[in-house]
C-alpha cells in the first residue's frame, strides 16, 4: 500500500511540474523568470526542465539575466549547455570555454569549483593547459627570475596567462576578459582549498591534449547521442531518401503502451509548442487520443529535429531558429505522409496516424526529402543535355520566376523559391503543394528548352547577355509577322510600332491581345518548329497564355507615342 501511495505521490508530482512547464513556457521571458524564481520550489521546476528546454528557456530570457536560474540548474543542464557551447566540430573552443566559466562563476562560485572538481576536472584543466603558464620556484630561486609577467598567490606557483596564437580571436577585450575570468577562478579555487588548487595546477601540465580532446569529444557524442544529437557522419544520413515501397519493407518501430504503472518521459515542451501550423503531421498527432503513445512521438520528434541541427551543422539558440527547424521537420514528414497516403484526390488520415506509430518519424522525413531530390536530379540530369547549356547561356535567360525555382533546385541543399510570400526568398519546402508547383515550373522550363531547341537561331551578342527566352521567342515571332527576315536583330522602334498596333483588338484600354495574333503566334511556332500545333498547346498552352497576359500587363495601358526602347523588355529593340 505505501508503495503505491508513492507512485502515486510522484505522477502527482510530475503532472504538477509538466503543467507549470507549459505554462512558463507559454510566458514572455521575463514573466516566465519570474515565475519559477517567485515559485515555493523554483530548483525542483528548473531541474524538471529537459536539458534542451533550459537551454532555450536561458537564452530567450538573455543568459546574463539568467544567472539566478543558471544556479539553480542540475549538473545534466550544465554539462549540457557546454556540450553545446564550447565545441566547434571536434575541437573545444577556449573562447566560449571562457565565456561559460565566467557565467558559471558568477552564477555560483563555489558549486562549480566543486562540480569541476567533481565531474570535468580534466575539463578545466585542459582550459588551463592553453591559457597560463605555470612555474614552480623553488626555496632558494629568486622570484624576479620568472619576470613581471608572472604572479603568485602562495609564492610558490607562478602564473602566467599565455598569449593568444594569432588565430584565435585575440581582440584586447577577449583578451582582458579571458584574464579577469582567469584571475577570479584561480582565485577562488586557491581559497576553496589551496591544496586542491596547487594539485589542480600540477595535472593541468601532465595531461596531453590531443587525447583529453578526443575522448571528451567521444563521450560528449554518446552524451548528445541519447537525445538525436548523432555524430555528423551518421547524422546527415537523414538526408538520404528513401522510396515508399522501401519504407513498407523497414520493420516497425517499439512503442509502449503502459498502465498506472507507465513511465512518465520529460518531454521538450519547446520544440512540441512549436506544432502549431496546419499540416499532415500535427492534424494527424492530434488524432492520438493515448498520452503515454503521444509523448513518445514527441520524444521521438524532438530528437529528429536534434539530428537535423547536427546535418546542418547549426546551433540553434532562439525560439525564431527552432521555429524554422519545426516547420523543416513537419514539412517533410508531412510530405512523405501525403505521398504514402494519397491515393487520386482522396486522403486517408487515418492511415496516416497509423503510419507515424508504427514508422520511425526519421524515415517519412527522408520519404518527404527524397521526392525533392528526385526534382533536383531531374533538373540537373536536363541542364546537362539541355539547348540552353549547349549555347552556354547563364541561368537568367529563363527569367525571374524560372531561375527562381531553378536555382532553388540547382543548390547543393534544394530549397522552395518563395519570392517573399512569407518574407523569405528561399525557404524549405513545407507542404506537397510547394513540391508540385515546383515540378509543374519545371516541366515548363524543360518543355519550353525543348521547343526551343528545335528553332534554328544564332545567339550572338549583344543579345545573349540580355537574353531571355520571353525576348528572344517574341521578337522572332515580331519578326516573322512584320515580314522580315528570321534572324535575331533588335527591332527599330518604328518597325516595333506598327507589330504594336496590329498586337491589340479594337477596344478601350487597356487593350487586349487579338486572338488572330495568338492563332498566328502559334501557326509560327509550328512551321518553325515543325512541331503539330496541338502537340505544342497541350504541352505549352498556359505557358503561351502567360506569356500573353504579361504582354498586356505590360505594355496595355500604353499608347504607341510613349514607346521607349529602354523599357521595353519583352521584345529586343533598339
Amino acid at each position: 500500500m505505501n508503495e503505491d501511495k508513492k507512485i502515486k505521490q510522484a505522477v502527482e508530482l510530475y503532472k504538477n511540474l509538466n503543467r507549470q512547464r507549459k505554462e512558463i513556457l507559454s510566458l514572455s521571458a521575463e514573466k516566465a523568470l519570474n515565475s519559477i524564481l517567485d515559485s515555493p520550489q523554483p530548483a525542483a521546476i528548473v531541474h524538471s526542465f529537459p536539458e534542451e528546454d533550459f537551454y532555450f528557456l536561458i537564452n530567450d530570457i538573455g543568459i546574463e539575466d539568467s544567472l539566478q536560474l543558471l544556479s539553480l540548474a542540475s549538473d545534466k543542464q550544465w554539462e549540457y549547455i557546454l556540450d553545446i557551447e564550447v565545441w566547434e566540430k571536434d575541437r573545444i573552443s577556449t573562447n566560449n570555454v571562457t565565456k561559460w566559466l565566467d557565467l558559471f562563476i558568477k552564477a555560483d562560485s563555489q558549486r562549480f569549483i566543486r562540480w569541476f572538481l567533481n565531474k570535468k576536472t580534466e575539463f578545466v584543466e585542459f582550459y588551463l593547459f592553453k591559457n597560463i603558464e605555470v612555474k614552480i620556484r623553488e626555496h632558494d630561486q629568486d622570484p624576479s627570475i620568472f619576470g613581471d609577467d608572472f604572479f603568485t598567490l602562495d609564492d610558490v606557483f607562478y602564473i602566467r596567462f599565455v598569449d593568444l596564437p594569432l588565430s584565435a580571436e585575440s581582440d584586447s577585450n577577449f583578451i582582458e576578459t579571458r584574464n579577469e575570468v582567469l584571475s577570479k577562478f584561480i582565485d577562488r579555487l586557491s581559497g576553496y582549498d589551496h591544496n586542491i588548487y596547487q594539485n589542480v595546477l600540477i595535472e593541468a601540465f601532465s595531461i596531453i591534449p590531443s587525447e583529453y580532446e578526443e575522448k571528451a569529444f567521444r563521450l560528449r557524442n554518446v552524451r548528445l547521442a541519447e537525445k538525436g544529437f548523432l555524430p555528423f557522419d551518421e547524422a546527415i544520413g537523414i538526408y538520404q531518401p528513401l522510396k515508399p515501397k522501401d519504407l513498407s519493407r523497414q520493420s516497425a518501430k517499439f512503442i509502449t503502451e503502459s498502465s498506472e504503472e507507465r513511465l512518465y518521459i520529460p518531454v521538450p515542451h519547446y520544440s512540441t509548442a512549436m506544432l502549431k501550423q496546419d499540416n499532415l503531421l500535427t492534424d494527424s498527432l492530434k488524432k492520438i487520443e493515448k498520452d503515454d503513445v503521444l509523448q513518445q512521438i514527441q520524444v521521438e520528434l524532438a530528437g529528429l529535429a536534434n539530428q537535423i541541427i547536427v546535418a546542418d551543422q547549426k546551433v540553434i539558440r532562439n525560439k525564431k531558429e527552432l521555429d524554422d527547424l519545426v516547420k523543416k521537420t513537419c514539412g517533410y514528414i508531412s510530405i512523405g505522409l501525403k505521398q504514402l497516403t494519397e491515393e487520386g484526390s482522396n486522403l486517408d488520415e487515418n492511415r496516416a496516424v497509423a503510419l507515424i506509430q508504427r514508422f520511425p518519424l526519421s524515415q517519412i522525413f527522408r520519404v518527404g526529402y527524397g521526392l525533392v531530390l528526385e526534382l533536383k536530379w531531374r533538373a540537373e540530369k536536363w541542364r546537362k543535355i539541355s539547348w540552353f547549356e549547349k549555347n552556354r547561356l547563364p541561368l537568367s535567360f529563363w527569367g525571374e520566376d524560372w531561375i527562381g525555382v531553378l536555382g532553388g533546385l540547382l543548390i547543393k541543399r534544394p530549397l522552395y523559391y518563395d519570392n517573399y510570400k512569407t518574407g523569405l526568398l528561399y525557404r524549405e519546402f513545407y507542404s506537397i503543394e510547394d513540391i508540385k508547383y515546383t515540378e509543374k515550373v519545371l516541366n515548363e522550363v524543360i518543355a519550353f528548352d525543348r521547343l526551343l531547341s528545335h528553332i534554328t537561331v544564332n545567339l550572338v551578342p549583344p543579345y545573349s547577355g540580355s537574353l531571355t527566352y520571353k525576348n528572344l521567342v517574341l521578337t522572332l515571332w515580331a519578326r516573322y509577322h512584320l515580314g522580315l527576315s528570321d534572324v535575331l536583330v533588335p527591332l527599330n522602334i518604328d518597325e516595333f510600332k506598327i507589330f504594336f498596333d496590329n498586337l491589340w483588338a479594337t477596344g478601350e484600354k487597356p487593350h487586349k491581345i487579338n486572338i488572330l495574333m495568338k492563332k498566328s503566334f502559334l501557326k509560327w511556332l509550328s512551321e518553325k518548329t515543325g512541331l503539330d500545333p496541338y502537340d505544342i498547346s497541350m504541352e505549352l498552352g498556359q505557358t503561351m497564355e502567360n506569356l500573353f497576359s504579361e504582354i498586356e500587363s505590360e505594355y496595355g495601358s500604353v499608347s504607341k507615342k510613349d514607346l521607349n526602347s529602354k523599357y521595353i523588355q519583352l521584345f529586343i529593340t533598339k
